[in-house]
């Protein structure tokens, strides 16, 4: 691997883990840069999810106490597991012309998902309640966490929103004892989906040993950053980032396709 192309991802990396310490959304990041250094888009797909685990679970780790008093819902540990492994077999049986093309769509979706966070978060405050959730409505929620985690091991991106907007039907009080909760099932997920990439042998293990070092320094000191730029300012950042490169994939398909033609 070139020494360029190492800083670049080493760069990406960082960047993708203090966005995710911030805002959620680093995969918008680091999967395109991984495109850009030649890997293809399955490929990348697998390798930016190994590289960005180890930040998910720090975010869980900031999390402890706040989880302490969330025994009751760890529950929802079984769907995260169980539809991660889904999503990440899914992944690795779908073939590399498919993913390709809908990996535009796939970026598109959590790109708005990432732009909603905001309004979405302001909601689920406002929500949020102490009253216990009957059991039905747990169930509901136990179900929309297995779709969540499924789209979690398949692609990943925007699975931070989802699971607020899925944990607020529970009107869980604490906000922080939520976003607790977010963290701990997203590093369920990341890390059942990175073992079944391992384990299958879908992983640029140069690039993705750069960039863990990448996300784990991001994570920890690149947040300031962040916090520094305004999350308004890190979102339409990001959402630029994920705009571009949907459509420049959606040209791509639509070249090869008149080119075929």
């Amino acid at each position: 691997m070139p020494v360029s192309q190492g800083i670049v991802l080493f760069a990406a990396s960082a960047i993708a883990g203090a966005i995710n310490a911030v805002a959620g959304g680093g995969t918008l990041v680091s999967f395109p840069a991984l495109v850009w250094a030649g890997l293809p888009d399955k490929l990348a797909n697998a390798t930016s999810t190994v590289a960005l685990w180890p930040g998910s679970v720090g975010g869980m780790w900031g999390y402890r106490r706040e989880l302490a008093g969330a025994g009751r819902w760890m529950i929802l540990i079984v769907p995260s597991v169980l539809g991660s492994a889904a999503g990440a077999r899914l992944l690795l049986a779908t073939s590399a012309e498919t993913f390709r093309a809908i990996v535009p769509y796939l970026i598109l979706f959590a790109t708005a998902l990432f732009m909603l966070q905001g309004p979405i978060g302001r909601l689920v405050k406002r929500e949020a309640a102490s009253d216990r959730p009957p059991t039905w409505l747990l169930a509901i929620v136990v179900v929309l966490q297995s779709v969540i985690a499924v789209y979690g091991g398949y692609f990943g991106a925007g699975i931070g929103i989802l699971m607020l907007s899925n944990l607020s039907l529970l009107r869980i009080e604490n906000i922080h004892q939520m976003n607790g909760l977010k963290s701990l099932l997203a590093a369920c997920i990341n890390v059942v989906a990175a073992a079944n990439f391992i384990l299958a042998g879908t992983v640029d293990w140069p690039k993705a040993l750069v960039m863990v070092v990448g996300a784990i320094m991001g994570g920890y000191g690149g947040a300031t950053i962040a916090r520094t730029l305004g999350q308004t300012t890190v979102r339409w950042i990001v959402a630029c980032i994920g705009l571009s490169i949907a459509t420049f994939k959606l040209y791509e398909q639509i070249r090869a396709s008149s080119a075929g033609q």
